[in-house]
């Protein structure tokens, strides 16, 4: 029998682990959507752990007995995306009365993909931003996340390139959702 997932929140001991976590994820899910170069790229320039998460107490790690499996969360603040490396970040804070939460940073470990592990996270992220008094969430999706943030209720607003350093571009998909 396996062991239930534990859902808590991440702390700044868990950044290293989560980090790998986060580079396996991208290089396994994301093989079937992007290519090796935009993996590469991404990695560098985009995807990361985003520490003001982590420092918000909005951020979460799941663990399966004493294994890693998933990271995500939720922010109050305005950026959509991106670890502490991606450029345009802002930590201003949004207006729960008329801007959406945004859905954060969610990665699951390839072992541990499909078990209902991200939507455990999305249904804490929900709750907490609900709490706050957020009635919309977005997020900016990944090609591999599309399907599950279709499933969970999100709306595609329409598309995004992100242009990377080596000249490539990498597509993502924003998406929206009301809440409460």
């Amino acid at each position: 029998m396996s062991e239930e997932p534990i859902l808590r929140l991440a702390t700044l001991a868990d950044r290293p682990a989560l980090e790998t976590l986060l580079e396996r994820s991208v290089r396994s899910l994301s093989r079937d959507h992007y290519s090796p170069g935009q993996i590469d790229a991404a990695l560098k320039a985009i995807f990361g752990i985003d520490g003001t998460l982590i420092a918000d107490g909005t951020y979460f790690a799941v663990l399966v007995g004493d294994q890693y499996a998933a990271c995500g969360g939720w922010s109050r603040r305005r950026t959509l995306f991106g670890g502490d490396q991606a450029a345009g970040r802002s930590a201003d804070l949004l207006d729960p009365a008329t801007d959406a939460a945004k859905i954060r940073a969610f990665f699951v470990d390839p072992a541990f993909a499909r078990r209902g592990i991200a939507s455990l996270m999305m249904r804490a992220a929900e709750q907490a931003a609900l709490a706050e008094g957020f009635t919309s969430l977005e997020l900016m999706a990944t090609l591999p996340g599309v399907p599950l943030y279709t499933a969970l209720g999100f709306i595609a607003t329409g598309t995004h390139d992100v242009h990377l350093a080596d000249g490539s571009t990498i597509p993502f998909v924003p998406m929206r959702k009301q809440i409460g």
